[in-house]
């Protein structure tokens, strides 16, 4: 009986240690679970707010981008007031800014100030978007909607194309391709810029806005080309910028790379500043120019610019080019259309942006015709 007795005690015992021993790992396991449950809403917690953090840095940096625009705006509209007819690399706009602590320009402003720019950086450049060879030229348009292939420019593509070691006959192509997507855009309408209220209708910042065509953005409701240069199935998009050469056949990504620094897509057709110029580029434009006379050209622009066509066509002949051989047309001193270079770092966040803006040659005020930000 005793024996009986005792072994039952063991028994009851041992279940009620069994007992405890799975109550204790069922709330040890309810308590890791709960700390991952709270953990993964502590993270999701801290990966939002995170995120409105990083939108909100990035919202002010596109507000210091934006102001930091307004004054390259008024530096260019100043520049334009004390030299309205001229603009070469020597005045203030062609001084680039380099890594500067945004606390440098507000302390001027109080100390409170100033510590609110410290952990913000500007730097950036202004581009005289002229100083290239624009292949908007390419094609003319003598008469509002009439698109004509301007042979005197395909000549100075090719020279360009020559000396850069490129196919020559490429210059034709991209001059189809853009009288093929001019003839779908809005901009088809948009008489020859002649005079400055040519140049710059509202109208054709309107039509870059819209991308042209009746379909919105670069696409057209009526594809296909009544053109008998071209048995393209399709109306190509309207050229915006020099990626566009991409879709241009023969054209690889080495030979965009090595006319970038060159050539660009501007709204309008415009003449190339000789103040600012490259060798290449001048070559290029001035028929039986070699490169080294465009070279000894422009070292002779370092020390003094040129301050109208006429100076120009006399250092041209100076450098051995046949008076007969300039084309002023082709030519300016001066420049309505500049590439904007900005770049900002507030924190952790970075905007790097490219502006296009237009300077009307009557009225010196500025305008926006496209902004685009590098990925």
């Amino acid at each position: 009986m005793r024996s009986s007795s005792v072994h039952a005690k063991r028994h009851r015992a041992s279940r009620h240690s069994h007992q405890r021993g799975v109550a204790i790992i069922s709330a040890l396991l309810v308590v890791a679970l709960s700390a991952i449950i709270v953990s993964g809403l502590l993270w999701r917690q801290q990966v939002q707010v995170r995120r409105i953090e990083n939108q909100r840095l990035l919202a002010q940096a596109q507000w210091i981008s934006r102001s930091a625009l307004d004054w390259t705006r008024l530096i260019l509209r100043s520049e334009a007031d004390s030299a309205p007819t001229v603009t070469y690399l020597g005045g203030v706009w062609g001084v680039p800014i380099a890594k500067t602590r945004l606390s440098d320009f507000l302390g001027q402003i109080g100390d409170v100030r100033a510590q609110q720019g410290a952990s913000t950086y500007l730097s950036g450049s202004i581009e005289d978007a002229q100083a290239k060879f624009n292949l908007r030229n390419l094609v003319s348009t003598p008469t509002p909607g009439l698109l004509v292939i301007n042979v005197q420019e395909i000549a100075s593509f090719q020279r360009l194309l020559t000396l850069l070691g490129l196919d020559a006959s490429l210059a034709k192509t991209v001059a189809l391709q853009i009288r093929a997507g001019l003839a779908q855009s809005a901009t088809r309408f948009q008489a020859q810029s002649t005079t400055a209220a040519a140049a710059s209708p509202a109208s054709t910042i309107a039509a870059i806005a819209q991308g042209g065509g009746t379909g919105g953005g670069n696409f057209t409701d009526d594809p296909g080309l009544a053109d008998a240069d071209s048995n393209a199935p399709v109306a190509p998009l309207q050229m915006i910028n020099v990626e566009s050469l991409l879709d241009v056949p023969g054209f690889s990504p080495e030979a965009v790379e090595k006319l970038r620094p060159f050539v660009t897509v501007l709204p309008t057709t415009t003449s190339v500043n000789m103040n600012t110029a490259s060798a290449e580029v001048i070559a290029a434009t001035v028929p039986g120019m070699s490169l080294s006379q465009a070279q000894a050209f422009v070292a002779r622009r370092e020390t003094v610019f040129f301050h109208d066509v006429g100076n120009v066509t006399l250092a041209l002949t100076g450098a051995g080019v046949k008076a007969d051989a300039v084309d002023t047309s082709q030519m300016d001193v001066t420049t309505k259309y500049f590439l904007i270079h900005g770049r900002v770092q507030h924190e952790r966040a970075e905007v790097d942006r490219t502006t296009l803006l237009y300077r009307d040659p009557a009225t010196h005020t500025t305008r926006i015709v496209y902004v685009r930000d590098q990925l």
